[in-house]
């Protein structure tokens, strides 16, 4: 399967603190955590876009819809599972409506991975079914407050991320 190019959404150094936290707590536990992915672009995030390609326009669409509305303070809500025999463990993110509005009119037209947009940031891939009871343990369910900052383009095929 080719590796995906995205654009994302990420948190200031304080937000970042807090999913990797999330991230430790796995870790600490002996459960699947993102810190097990030691890609150096690894970084807490909430994609907005993810497509077998991105050009130069969709970038300039996304610095126009998208942009401006940075930063955004966003909560997280509950904890989700996305997959099948094996899980992605998310913290789903609460957002204004005004960059839910932006976002779809981004992916509008581009062959993106899934339909519709499910803000999230990822806390673990391939999460065993019967791991997750100790997984939700270790998290807890205290919801916190993310600052989006930075909007940014990850290009797989040139191994490139782009602040936008």
């Amino acid at each position: 399967m080719p590796r995906l190019h995205a654009i994302e959404l990420l948190p200031d150094d304080a937000g970042c603190d807090v999913v990797r936290r999330d991230w430790q707590a796995l870790s600490d536990a002996g459960l699947p955590s993102q810190l097990d992915h030691r890609g150096t672009t690894n970084s807490p995030h909430a994609t907005v876009v993810a497509a077998p390609s991105l050009g130069a326009d969709d970038e300039q669409r996304a610095r126009e819809l998208v942009a401006p509305l940075l930063p955004v303070e966003v909560g997280t809500g509950g904890i989700a599972l996305l997959g099948g025999a094996k899980v992605s463990l998310v913290r789903l993110l609460d957002v204004p409506d005004e960059l839910v509005r932006a976002v779809l009119d981004l992916r509008s037209g581009l062959a993106v991975q899934h339909a519709g947009w499910l803000p999230h940031v990822t806390l673990a891939r391939r999460v065993r079914r019967v791991d997750v009871p100790a997984a939700l343990e270790v998290l807890g369910h205290d919801d916190a407050m993310l600052t989006l900052t930075t909007l940014r383009r990850w290009d797989p095929e040139a191994g490139i991320v782009t602040t936008l």
